[in-house]
């Protein structure tokens, strides 16, 4: 877990030319911040399927999926545990969750770190947006990487060379990167989660 000393320093270390800092809600803020101190920690992408404990489970920092990404910053930045928060709303709600691991149950191991999972948790947080609004830093844009990957990163606050876009944060296979893609893919999904 970062400290709020560390969290502070990451939030300042890439200015953002679009808006003033102060008009981004402190934790969207601190949200960035959190996922842009896994930069350089969470080096590798590995999707393998590990017992963790509960709550607060987490694979080793170096490694992760792009939802590792998500749990880690709401973990960092507002001590939100998506392993419990998914797990606790799919134990009484399995059957609104998508199906299509073929399981017979939630698996607090598992369930927090698969994308489709965290958009069903999202969208019944009523975090869920119209897909065509404009992202906003600290928002989580879900999309398809082809040919069928669901995919999930950060809106970050920095924006790209040529200042049109706001970038992602993101592990989309060679660890935690600030990148510009939040158009490279179709976009699926688009949140505000700010519990």
């Amino acid at each position: 877990m970062l400290n709020r000393r560390q969290l502070l320093a990451a939030a300042c270390a890439v200015p953002f030319a679009g808006w003033a800092r102060a008009e981004i809600p402190a934790p969207a803020a601190a949200l960035i911040a959190a996922a842009r101190a896994q930069i350089g920690v969470t080096l590798y992408y590995d999707s393998g399927y590990r017992q963790i404990a509960y709550p607060m489970g987490d694979v080793p920092r170096d490694t992760g999926v792009c939802t590792d990404v998500v749990i880690r910053a709401y973990r960092d930045a507002v001590q939100r545990d998506l392993q419990v928060l998914v797990h606790e709303d799919m134990r009484v709600n399995f059957s609104k969750y998508p199906n299509v691991w073929g399981l017979a149950g939630p698996d607090r191991n598992i369930d927090h770190r698969r994308v489709p999972n965290l958009m069903t948790f999202l969208k019944r947080a009523k975090a869920q947006l119209v897909l065509n609004e404009a992202p906003q830093p600290g928002d989580l844009v879900t999309m398809i990487v082809p040919p069928h990957l669901p995919h999930i990163a950060i809106v970050s606050d920095a924006l790209s060379d040529d200042g049109k876009r706001l970038k992602i944060i993101h592990n989309i296979g060679r660890g935690t990167r600030e990148e510009d893609r939040i158009e490279a893919f179709e976009r699926i999904g688009h949140y505000r989660w700010m519990a």
